[in-house]
């Protein structure tokens, strides 16, 4: 069965230019995230990935060593999770999340500084993750398209993408303000806070 390019959890109109624009979903979702599913979908036809869960795909080509695979195929997955983790509207984060942020991190706002510190640092294309790891909170970034479904114990919870795709065309080459303006008006909140039961790697798979 072949992968499909699930639709927006929202309209692409819905940010506003001030946040993402349509123009950069008409890019981002369409041509890039498009372009990952029709390469994965041509390089298992025909074999024995043909068929599995689109998590099984991308451990398989880990363990194989199919670095074409895995990055097409874990860069489905990491936009699909991207896309759930916005929000056009203003989410109140959940007590239950701003509890267990602030036991890790200290404060929610310390939270925000240290993640949006981390994505913005990271050097090159790649991801910015909040991850439950055992029964602790962490900020990390991954590069290019490493995912946490190939990280044994990396739950995830948020993830922000720090490709210059995701940002270029409203931001140019300005990454923190991106982050910024994400990270207090467009996050969902309600999606991140659901994660802590550790099965985020579920509402990005499909398969």
């Amino acid at each position: 069965m072949a992968f499909t390019l699930p639709d927006l959890p929202f309209d692409k109109n819905a940010f506003g230019d001030d946040v993402m624009s349509a123009k950069t979903f008409d890019f981002h979702h369409g041509k890039h995230h498009n372009a990952y599913i029709g390469k994965t979908n041509d390089a298992i036809a025909g074999t024995d990935h043909d068929g599995k869960k689109l998590s099984e795909v991308i451990i398989a080509a880990k363990e194989s060593g199919n670095q074409g695979l895995f990055n097409n195929s874990a860069q489905i997955w990491n936009h699909t999770f991207f896309w759930h983790c916005l929000s056009p509207e203003n989410v109140a984060m959940p007590a239950s999340l701003a509890d267990r942020i602030t036991a890790d991190f200290g404060s929610v706002d310390g939270f925000k500084q240290a993640f949006k510190a981390e994505a913005a640092g990271h050097f090159g294309s790649g991801w910015g993750w909040l991850v439950l790891n055992g029964d602790k909170l962490e900020i990390t970034s991954l590069h290019d398209a490493d995912s946490p479904v190939a990280h044994e114990g990396m739950k995830p919870l948020l993830t922000l993408d720090v490709w210059e795709h995701a940002y270029y065309i409203d931001y140019q080459n300005a990454r923190p303000n991106y982050l910024d303006t994400v990270m207090d008006k467009a996050i969902n909140w309600e999606f991140v806070a659901q994660n802590l039961d550790g099965e985020g790697v579920s509402r990005a798979d499909q398969g």
